[in-house]
């Protein structure tokens, strides 16, 4: 398991959501012997419906239950302002430009695995750890990030951010776990959460849909033309935020054959549709590239997105960015989501996508 590497009075900061994972993480971790305190990060999250969520008033009160019970401190820290500025905002201004950020990974690589591995740092502690399902592990001289045991819970698309420097600095406890184990450990130890549900959606759009969500915050849109791949119009959009790549229900349109988003111009202001086969593409770039290894095999795997399932590709550095073919077209590979490149268990680092390659060139 991931927290045996030393154990005895190394303290450790556990950043605690309320959940059963992250009550569990902290719960392994004074079990182990470590000297461990609590932390949740206020994020500014209202609370809205019935929707379980992760960084809300509940949240931090059910946090400061479980150290209750564990017996271990627990701080609670601001992160509204940060988490206004590099998630919301962020995810706001990609929408905007045409693109679907993926904000959990911008909480990662901003707020868990920046600044509070940075103030757990600058407050004496050896060690941040959170309820990731992943694993770290040192093979040689150097520290890899791998995927859990828990296949259907593997976070590591989330985690790929992470400096490779800081990977000795980051405890994941639930690396050798399935959920399974993880709810009965929780229930084992008397934790209230044990049946807790889990987090849903993404944990700031409380509205029921993105598209409230930027209404609400007067995210500017103008009504635009959607057109097919020859530019004929075929009708209207109501702004291009509220759509995404591979999108085929809310387009407003008829046609013969089922039509799908498969660009979006926000140059132009337009969405242009095809067909199922015109969703598929050869490979990828992606920019604002983090990689946890000093070379990159010629041939790896690579996912577009969470769910899917990892593909065999070739990958090149260019400059700044990774060139990304691979063996077989992949459907909607979607501007502002992550790739993340794969050798088996272990994670190579990624990038974000910033143009699709149709075909390849002969």
């Amino acid at each position: 398991m991931d927290i045996t590497r030393t154990a005895g009075k190394k303290k450790v900061l556990a950043a605690m959501s309320g959940g059963v994972d992250s009550s569990a993480a902290a719960c392994l971790l004074k079990e182990a012997g470590y000297d461990v305190t609590g932390v949740t990060m206020c994020l500014g999250i209202r609370e809205d419906g019935d929707r379980t969520r992760c960084c809300g008033l509940d949240a931090i009160d059910d946090a400061k239950r479980v150290c209750d019970q564990l017996q271990i401190p627990h701080f609670v820290f601001d992160f509204a302002g940060e988490m206004e500025e590099r998630v919301i905002g962020k995810f706001t201004s990609e929408y905007r430009r045409g693109r679907t950020p993926n904000p959990c990974i911008d909480c990662n690589r901003f707020l868990k695995f920046g600044s509070l591995l940075g103030k757990a740092r600058g407050m004496g502690f050896d060690y941040l750890a959170t309820g990731h399902y992943a694993r770290i592990e040192k093979q040689g001289e150097d520290w890899r990030l791998l995927r859990p045991k828990d296949r259907i819970k593997d976070q590591t698309y989330f985690l790929y951010p992470i400096a490779a420097a800081d990977l000795a600095s980051i405890l994941f406890p639930l690396g050798g776990l399935n959920k399974e184990e993880v709810r009965a450990l929780t229930k084992k130890a008397g934790l209230h959460v044990a049946q807790k549900a889990e987090s849903q959606d993404i944990c700031f759009v409380t509205q029921g849909s993105y598209g409230q969500f930027f209404q609400e915050r007067n995210v500017p849109f103008v009504a635009g033309d959607i057109v097919d791949k020859t530019g004929q119009i075929l009708g209207r959009h109501k702004g291009i935020i509220y759509y995404t790549i591979g999108q085929r229900g809310g387009l407003g349109i008829s046609a013969r054959t089922p039509l799908y988003v498969v660009e979006i111009d926000a140059v132009k202001n337009k969405i242009v549709v095809g067909e199922k086969n015109d969703l598929y593409s050869a490979g990828l770039i992606a920019g604002d590239i983090n990689l946890l290894t000093a070379e990159l095999p010629d041939k790896v795997e690579a996912k577009i997105r969470y769910r899917k399932k990892p593909a065999r590709c070739t990958v090149a550095r260019e400059g700044g960015r990774l060139r990304v073919l691979f063996e077989e077209k992949q459907e909607s590979i979607t501007p502002g989501q992550a790739v993340v490149l794969y050798c088996g268990d272990e994670v190579l680092g990624g990038g974000v996508i910033e143009e699709v390659t149709r075909d390849v060139n002969p």
